[in-house]
C-alpha cells in the first residue's frame, strides 16, 4: 500500500509540473499586487530579450529560444518583416538610457543600433528591394514597408544618409513596382489604395481589383509617407522619371493623405473605432480586428494631425485607441494576444504607436492601461530568463518555448513607457 500511495503522489507531481511548463491550465497567474517596475527592470526585460533571442554573431534576430543561429527565414532567422521592430527597441532602449544620463549604456545601445542595421543589411539582399527570393529577399510589398518606416526614423534620429536613401528606395519601390521583378507596384491609381501583394511571386502580372488591399500595406504607407515627409529636404526639386526614387515634401504629404482618405473610407468603422484587415474589390471589408492595425491606424492619424493640426484626425486616433484598450481588451483587461505565425508581434508595434498618442500628441489617459499591461506582464515573467511570453495574464514557465515575436511586447512597451522616478 505504502508503495501505491507514493508512486500516486509520484505521479501526480511529475503531471502537474508538466501542465505547468506546457501552459495547459486555465487558471489565471496571480495579478500584481501594485503598479511599480523599476528602471532596472526596463534594463533586464531588455537585456533578457536580447540575450535568448539575438544571433550575437550575425546581429539578426532568432525566430525562438530554440534555435541557437538565425540561419535565414527556413532555419531559425525571425520573420525579414519582424526584424526593424527589433531595431527600434534598439533604437528607444538608446533614446531611453540618454534621457536618463546613462551615458554607458546609451553608447553601448548605439553601438548596437548600428550592429543591428549592418547585420540586417548584410542578410537581407544588401538592402536590394528587387531581390524576391523567398528566403533572403522581399516578396510582400507590406514587409517592405516596414523597413521604411525603420529605417526613416533611424535617419531621424541618427542623420545616416544611408537611412534615409534606403528608406526612401523602398518606398519608391513599393509605390512604383520593379521593372526587375515585372510588378506593378502597390499603389492602385485607378481605385486607390495599396495592394498587398504581387501575384505570382515569380513573374508576377499585373494586380486586380479583387485582389485584396491590407491594412497592413495602407496604414504603414502613411506613416512611412508621413516620416519622410518629416524628414526629407524642403529646397528640393521635383524629380523626373515615371517611377523616381524620392519625392519633395509635399509629395509625401499628398501621397500620404490620399492613401489616409482611402483607408478611412474603406477600412475604418467610425462608430467602434475598429479597423478591418482587408477589403477585397467592392466586397465588404473583413472585420477581423487586429491590434497591429489599429496601431498604425492610430499612428498615422496621430501624424496626420501633427502635421496639419486638423482634429479630425486626433478623433479618429482616439477612436481607435479607445476600441484597442477597451472592447478589444476585455476580457483581461489586457491588449489581446493572437497565437498564430508571427502574429506575437503586434503589441510592439502598437507600443510604437501608442507612444507618439500618449507623448506627442497629449494623450495621457492610456497610461494606467499601458502600465498594467507592463506591471502585470513583467511579474509573469519567467524570472530565469527575464522573458515574457504573449499571455500576460499567465506565468511563462522556465524552459518554455518562447518566440521573439511574443516577447517582444513587454520590452517594448518598458523603453516606450518607462517608469516614474
Amino acid at each position: 500500500m505504502k508503495k501505491i500511495i507514493v508512486l500516486t503522489v509520484t505521479l501526480c507531481c511529475i503531471a502537474a509540473a508538466f501542465c505547468y511548463a506546457n501552459k495547459t491550465t486555465e487558471q489565471p497567474a496571480p495579478q500584481p499586487t501594485d503598479n511599480q517596475y523599476t528602471l532596472a527592470d526596463v534594463w533586464a526585460a531588455y537585456e533578457g530579450f536580447n540575450s535568448v533571442f539575438l544571433d550575437s554573431k550575425k546581429y539578426i534576430y532568432k525566430h525562438d529560444n530554440t534555435y541557437a543561429r538565425a540561419k535565414d527565414r527556413f532555419n531559425g532567422a525571425a520573420a525579414i518583416w519582424c526584424q526593424p521592430m527589433y531595431w527600434n527597441m534598439a533604437m528607444d532602449a538608446c533614446l531611453l538610457a540618454e534621457k536618463v544620463g546613462d551615458k554607458k549604456r546609451a553608447a553601448e545601445y548605439r553601438d548596437l543600433v548600428k550592429k543591428i542595421y549592418n547585420g540586417n543589411r548584410k542578410h537581407y539582399t544588401g538592402f536590394n528591394f528587387h531581390d524576391n527570393n523567398e528566403n533572403t529577399g522581399w516578396f510582400i510589398y507590406d514587409d517592405i514597408m516596414w523597413w521604411t518606416i525603420s529605417l526613416a526614423r533611424g535617419y531621424e534620429l541618427f542623420g545616416d544618409e544611408d537611412y534615409l536613401r534606403y528608406s526612401e528606395d523602398s518606398f519608391s519601390r513599393v509605390w512604383y513596382g520593379s521593372d526587375i521583378v515585372g510588378d506593378n507596384g502597390s499603389y492602385d491609381p485607378k481605385k486607390g489604395g495599396m495592394f498587398w501583394r504581387w501575384y505570382p511571386i515569380q513573374n508576377p502580372k499585373p494586380n486586380e481589383s479583387s485582389h485584396g488591399k491590407m491594412a497592413c500595406i495602407n496604414f504603414p504607407t502613411v506613416c512611412a509617407a508621413m516620416m519622410l515627409h518629416n524628414n526629407v529636404p524642403a529646397d528640393r526639386k521635383e524629380p523626373e522619371g515615371d517611377k523616381p526614387l524620392y519625392q519633395t515634401k509635399e509629395t509625401y504629404l499628398k501621397m500620404a493623405k490620399e492613401i489616409y482618405a482611402w483607408g478611412e473610407k474603406n477600412l475604418f468603422d467610425p462608430r467602434t473605432g475598429r479597423i478591418a484587415d482587408s477589403r477585397h474589390g467592392e466586397g465588404r471589408p473583413d472585420w477581423k480586428v487586429h491590434i497591429y492595425n489599429q496601431a498604425t491606424f492610430i499612428g498615422s492619424s496621430a501624424l496626420l494631425y501633427l502635421n496639419t493640426g486638423d482634429k479630425h484626425y486626433l478623433d479618429n486616433a482616439i477612436k481607435a485607441a479607445d476600441y484597442s484598450c477597451g472592447a478589444m481588451s476585455a476580457q483581461y483587461g489586457l491588449l489581446p494576444f493572437e497565437r498564430g505565425i508571427e502574429q506575437g508581434i503586434y503589441t510592439a508595434i502598437f507600443a510604437q504607436y501608442m507612444a507618439i498618442l500618449v507623448y506627442d500628441c497629449g494623450q495621457t489617459q492610456y497610461l494606467p492601461f499601458l502600465y498594467k499591461n507592463i506591471t502585470t506582464g513583467w511579474a509573469n515573467r519567467d524570472k530565469s530568463r527575464n522573458i515574457i511570453d504573449g499571455e500576460y495574464h499567465k506565468r511563462t514557465a522556465p524552459y518554455e518555448k518562447v518566440d521573439s515575436y511574443e516577447a517582444s511586447g513587454i520590452p517594448s512597451l518598458m523603453l516606450l513607457f518607462p517608469p516614474k522616478e
